[in-house]
């Protein structure tokens, strides 16, 4: 297990020279789909999963428009790639091990994602508390949120309210004990 900890700390270190070289959407690509995530594209209804299958052609063509994060090893270290997306506007997160109240609080500091992000699901992802859900709140236009399978949120009522003031366009949809 600690093998594959560290393995998975390299796939998520962020090489700042690719992301110039080849820009942040292509650079994200190749980080997400390392680390076993999906991607899809503007314009494109076909989700992106093979790494050695990524679109060629002109820098900056492709746009990720939706992550699927299902079960991939992505982790904070590797959240400075989101930075430079433009146009995600969903992003699921689900049973990643790896995300935890700091990935939560870190994506919704990324100036990009509060304008652009409109549809967001964590589900059982075991190391997010109601702490990282708060975060969320900075996600300006965020429409739909859908949190399932997550024990590590105590106070259920308490942190839906905080997030239903702060956001009071937000349709919340939860499955949660």
């Amino acid at each position: 297990r600690c093998f594959w900890g560290w393995l998975n700390a390299v796939f998520n270190k962020v090489d700042y020279e690719r992301i110039q070289a080849v820009g942040p959407d292509r650079a994200a690509s190749e980080w997400l789909l390392r680390c076993g995530a999906l991607v899809r594209y503007q314009g494109y209804q076909k989700w992106q999963q093979d790494y050695n299958g990524l679109p060629t052609g002109p820098l900056g063509k492709y746009k990720i428009e939706a992550i699927n994060a299902t079960e991939s090893c992505i982790m904070y270290r590797g959240f400075d790639y989101l930075d430079g997306l433009e146009h995600v506007t969903e992003i699921k997160l689900q049973k990643c091990i790896y995300i935890q109240d700091e990935c939560l609080q870190r994506l919704s500091e990324t100036k990009n994602l509060q304008k652009s992000l409109l549809q967001l699901k964590i589900i059982s992802c075991g190391n997010v508390t109601d702490k990282g859900i708060i975060a969320l709140h900075k996600l300006m236009n965020l429409e739909y949120l859908y949190l399932s399978d997550l024990p590590g949120i105590r106070e259920k009522e308490t942190t839906v309210r905080i997030l239903q003031q702060a956001l009071p366009n937000l349709e919340l949809e939860l499955d949660l004990e």
